[in-house]
């Protein structure tokens, strides 16, 4: 199976391992992630003011470029896959901010035909967690807290991947490589990554109430599906590993081998 694939800016820079990791695991699972050509960030922030697209414009060159290939597209990022699926979301809904997109880009129309999957979605309802439990060598063996943070299952409407007050989707894949999941308050409010630079006190108040919880509640380690999250709350002095999802995957499946990265 070929899907086209976003990796995000992140995972093309700084976190580049956990880009490498996404890809060996997919291949090991029969999946072929083609990266998108020529990308440009996704905007980083989807912003709802209507008469604002520009911002926009690369996450649709994005899901046009998935369209022309007729193939799905995978991002891993939960940042990333926020704004590309609200903006292709905008695409379907909004007639106005799509007919202004179109025009801008004076190319053939685009109305959000692109199907789009989080990392964790191509694993649980394309893969299956079955096959995923099938193919550990490795099985994690420990008490590991899901934090889902803010971004990836709201605004529940658009984003449709889970329930965005008692989600299970990366509970059950802790559970499928051989992991035991644990369940705390707050593993879906917000880390405060984006208040970082301007208010360090708030971000580590913020991420210091959400790994106390996971503490708490028993947790050996946490997992995140977004880069931002995981550098937030490492930098807020956590002291249990805080690792991204296709590094616990990568490990689980036997393919984390030394990226040099």
């Amino acid at each position: 199976m070929k899907f086209s694939y976003f990796p995000g800016c992140t995972l093309k820079n700084k976190a580049k391992s956990l880009d490498i990791y996404a890809r060996r695991s997919a291949e090991k699972l029969g999946v072929t992630l083609e990266e998108i050509e020529n990308w440009q960030c996704c905007g980083g922030v989807f912003t709802t003011a209507k008469d604002e697209v520009a911002t926009k414009l690369s996450s649709v060159r994005i899901l046009k470029d998935a369209q022309k290939k007729q193939q799905a597209l995978v991002t891993v990022c939960s940042a990333c896959h926020n704004v590309v699926k609200q903006t292709n979301y905008a695409m379907q809904n909004d007639k106005e901010f799509a007919g202004k997109v179109n025009r801008y880009m004076s190319e053939d129309e685009y109305n959000g035909e692109t199907q789009i999957y989080h990392y964790l979605e191509l694993l649980r309802d394309v893969i299956g967690y079955d096959k995923i439990k099938e193919s550990v060598v490795n099985p994690i063996g420990k008490k590991v807290a899901a934090y889902y943070g803010c971004l990836l299952l709201r605004p529940n409407a658009v984003m449709r991947m889970d329930d965005p007050e008692n989600p299970t989707i990366i509970e059950d894949l802790i559970k499928a490589l051989g992991g035991e999941a644990v369940i705390y308050g707050y593993r879906n409010e917000c880390c405060g990554g984006y208040v970082r630079m301007e208010s360090p006190e708030l971000a580590g108040k913020k991420s210091q109430t959400v790994i106390e919880s996971a503490k708490k509640a028993g947790a050996e380690v946490i997992v995140t599906a977004c880069p931002l999250c995981k550098y937030n709350l490492e930098k807020s002095g956590c002291d249990i590993p805080v690792v991204y999802l296709t590094e616990l995957l990568a490990e689980a499946l036997g393919v984390k081998e030394d990226t040099n990265e």
